[in-house]
């Protein structure tokens, strides 16, 4: 019973949005919308065809590496300004002021430095991503408790042993939380980047629809990148939940 009813709030959203999305496309018409049903219908038919798969793995791909890069490197500035204050209250600022500039202002450098294709994708996704995981990580290792790290001191960890036995276990369900919110916005960036930087991938596809306004694919990627979103997010979401009771 009580299995049922954690999941009555997400069906009953789930539920409530389709009946949103169905009384919009009746308002809206055929020009603007395509309604649930038509959806579900041309994105069974979309995966039928053979050239929609390379630009899905295109996007899996460029979506994969960013977001490894963006955790590794997440991980490395925030471990690292961390558990130095001192070098946490100088660049900390410094990262809150790069990710507070639009992106777009960006964009014609990153094309500059790495033209069209994977690497300026895989770049405007690191770009999204990289900072918040940064940032809740610094905030993490700076809640740790003094006694935990004195304690690692004593038994005469070196960086690595600190980091990994120490500071990480005890900043777990922080740390996790920067993930959760990296892994949404190195999504967006990457599909941003394949929109003005690439000529395969589901954010050309969708470019390339807009531009011949074929609502059909717009509402079907549209579907498909919103369903996967959601449902890892949702995951992704219950063992932060998970982390933070526990911890």
């Amino acid at each position: 019973m009580s299995g049922l009813s954690a999941w009555r709030g997400p069906i009953l959203l789930v539920v409530g949005l389709f009946v949103a999305w169905e009384l919009l496309y009746l308002l809206a018409g055929d020009v603007a919308l395509r309604s649930p049903a038509q959806t579900v219908r041309f994105t069974i038919e979309l995966l039928g065809r053979e050239t929609f798969w390379p630009n899905l793995a295109e996007t899996a791909k460029a979506f994969a590496v960013a977001l490894a890069i963006s955790i590794v490197l997440g991980l490395a500035i925030g471990f690292a300004l961390g558990f130095h204050r001192l070098s946490g209250e100088v660049f900390e600022p410094i990262l809150v002021a790069f990710y507070s500039i639009p992106k777009l202002t960006l964009y014609p450098i990153v094309l500059l430095a790495f033209g069209l294709g994977m690497p300026a994708k895989i770049a405007f996704g690191v770009i999204h991503g990289f900072v918040p995981i940064a940032l809740f990580t610094i905030g993490a290792v700076g809640n740790v408790k003094p006694v935990l790290i004195k304690t690692g001191r004593v038994l005469g960890f070196g960086a690595f042993d600190m980091v990994t036995r120490v500071l990480f276990p005890a900043a777990l369900p922080e740390i996790f939380t920067g993930l959760r919110i990296g892994f949404a916005l190195t999504l967006i960036g990457t599909l941003l980047g394949e929109m003005f930087a690439s000529q395969r991938g589901l954010g050309y596809m969708l470019m390339n629809a807009i531009g011949l306004h074929n609502v059909d694919i717009i509402m079907s990627v549209t579907f498909m990148i919103t369903v996967f979103a959601a449902t890892v997010s949702a995951i992704l979401l219950a063992v932060d939940r998970r982390l933070h009771r526990s911890g």
